[in-house]
């Protein structure tokens, strides 16, 4: 549908038809306010769709995101979605080399599995306790803080007082989060499967001041009051499909092909101007919500667009004939790869990739992690492909910031890719390469996608996946009531680089919905 098949008029215009942009449409609409969505490219969903992006194969990939687990269960039932996640019953498995012979680190399965895991790795069950007693100190802060990401915003006072715990509070608020994992950990191995949470997108050292790390941390250990990161069933797109449909079925009107490209404002209406392949337009709105990024936000208003915050991450999609075999043979490859398979993520190898990185250099040894969506939700792939035993590996590569690439994007990623690979098949007991399934035209099926990449395909500043650094869940100086607010009283920004934004959550879009309503004195 195009803006003129709907109103001239609309009581929301949503710049962007994300996942957040569509949740904030739903809502609006079901609330009874005529809503218009303007979507630049052919289709909605923004970073959170499903693909197929190996020619003339059946297999509908989770393309840019891949995992939920900020997406609070109030917005699919207040939505109605039909959307559905499984939990991985394995949380991640690490292989390493101890004393010449290739071993690793198995954490799910129960505790007691898990115990033995860790005692045969460090020779006791001193790790194993301090883990124990470090998760549950995590997540009791994740029950206690889940719940505000959907409230107005606390004051920092009101948060400490939630969380109701000196110690906790210190450890994830305060104090850089490698004085926490040094302290209560004394294995290399264990400590770095720890740190990952706090460098997803995040290039940050452990002890980074700015406690950037820290603010990563905590949305990877907050998620649904547990933390845990479950697999979307049919994959990210059947959540952006969903909400889709949630939207048109409340009345919005989804104009995709439709590119904002100025928003003018006096603080009461405003007026959007858009194009399309056949010409420009302009629809005028009591409130404009922005799922786009702070820069994005900055352009259409005319107003001085912050910093970028660069990305650093290596995105690779796979899909495998079969699972490679281990050397680590004490494990089967179809748990090591349903949960997080840490690659090359060691303490000091994390502290060692971060100081090549930062000095210019891309990591001699990258350090990633992999998941297999296809074991935990085979139903991304054809029958035919299920039955002959083809799986999905999905890596997420840290430490790469968006300049290392400004050289000569194509031979970096190239080049990146070969290493990370082949930190990987340190592991195998057969190159990755061998298991590799091909596409119709004979070309292996791996996509790899940079910062910059991500800049092309999704205007993300710098290739940053959260639009700028994660904000601390309270408010601060200007940052409104729901996190949301802008410099123009009836534009706000609703997507990932809202306060409480990044990451697939829906919870931008939600309070962005929930401040128009109280405005308008719903």
């Amino acid at each position: 549908m195009t803006a003129h098949e709907g109103h001239r008029t609309y009581d929301a215009v949503i710049v962007g038809g994300g996942h957040n942009g569509l949740v904030a449409a739903a809502y609006l609409a079901r609330a009874g306010r005529s809503v218009l969505v303007l979507e630049r490219l052919d289709r909605t969903g923004g970073a959170a769709i499903s693909t197929r992006p190996f020619a003339g194969v059946d297999a509908r990939l989770s393309r840019y995101s891949y995992l939920v687990s900020l997406l609070p269960k109030k917005i699919v039932r207040d939505l109605g979605l039909d959307f559905r996640v499984r939990t991985r019953t394995i949380s991640s498995y690490t292989p390493v080399e101890r004393d010449g012979r290739p071993t690793g680190l198995l954490v799910g399965g129960g505790d007691r599995r898990t115990r033995q895991a860790f005692a045969e790795l460090t020779g006791s069950d001193r790790e194993f306790e301090a883990w124990q007693r470090f998760y549950d100190m995590t997540g009791r802060v994740a029950e206690r803080v889940f719940p505000t990401l959907t409230e107005p915003l606390p004051t920092r006072d009101e948060l400490r007082r939630r969380v109701d715990d000196e110690e906790a509070w210190r450890v994830l608020f305060e104090e850089p989060i490698g004085v926490a994992v040094e302290d209560r950990f004394a294995d290399d191995l264990v400590r770095g499967v720890v740190l990952t949470d706090a460098l997803i997108g995040t290039f940050a050292d452990a002890h980074e001041p700015s406690l950037a790390q820290n603010r990563c941390f905590l949305y990877h250990v907050i998620g649904g009051g547990t933390g845990a990161w479950d697999v979307p069933v049919g994959g990210m797109g059947a959540l952006t499909d969903a909400l889709a449909g949630a939207a048109r079925d409340a009345g919005a009107v989804l104009a995709t092909g439709h590119e904002a490209v100025r928003i003018a404002t006096d603080g009461r209406t405003a007026e959007i101007g858009y194009r399309t392949a056949e010409g420009e337009g302009v629809v005028a709105a009591r409130h404009v919500l922005v799922n786009a990024s702070p820069q994005a936000l900055a352009e259409l208003t005319g107003d001085t667009p912050p910093e970028p915050a660069e990305g650093a991450q290596l995105k690779v999609n796979m899909l495998l004939k079969r699972l490679p075999k281990l050397r680590d043979t004490s494990v089967d490859p179809r748990e090591a790869f349903s949960g997080t398979f840490h690659i090359a993520e060691g303490y000091q190898q994390l502290a060692t990739a971060h100081a090549q990185a930062a000095a210019g250099e891309l990591p001699a040894a990258p350090p990633s992690e992999i998941y297999c969506h296809s074991l935990t939700d085979p139903t991304i792939l054809g029958p035919d492909l299920v039955e002959q035993g083809y799986q999905t590996l999905t890596l997420f590569g840290l430490h790469t910031p968006a300049r290392l690439f400004d050289r000569d994007n194509d031979a970096v990623r190239e080049e990146l890719l070969k290493s990370t690979l082949a930190q990987l098949d340190a592991h195998l007991a057969e190159p990755l390469a061998d298991c590799l399934a091909v596409d119709a035209d004979g070309r292996p099926c791996i996509e790899a996608k940079t910062p910059l990449d991500l800049e092309r395909d999704l205007r993300l500043p710098g290739g940053n996946i959260f639009h700028r650094e994660l904000s601390w869940p309270y408010a601060q100086e200007h940052t409104g009531r729901w996190g949301v607010e802008t410099a123009h009283p009836n534009v706000l920004l609703c997507g990932a680089g809202a306060v409480r934004g990044g990451g697939v959550s829906g919870v931008p879009g939600h309070n962005a919905a929930m401040a128009v309503l109280e405005a308008t004195g719903e």
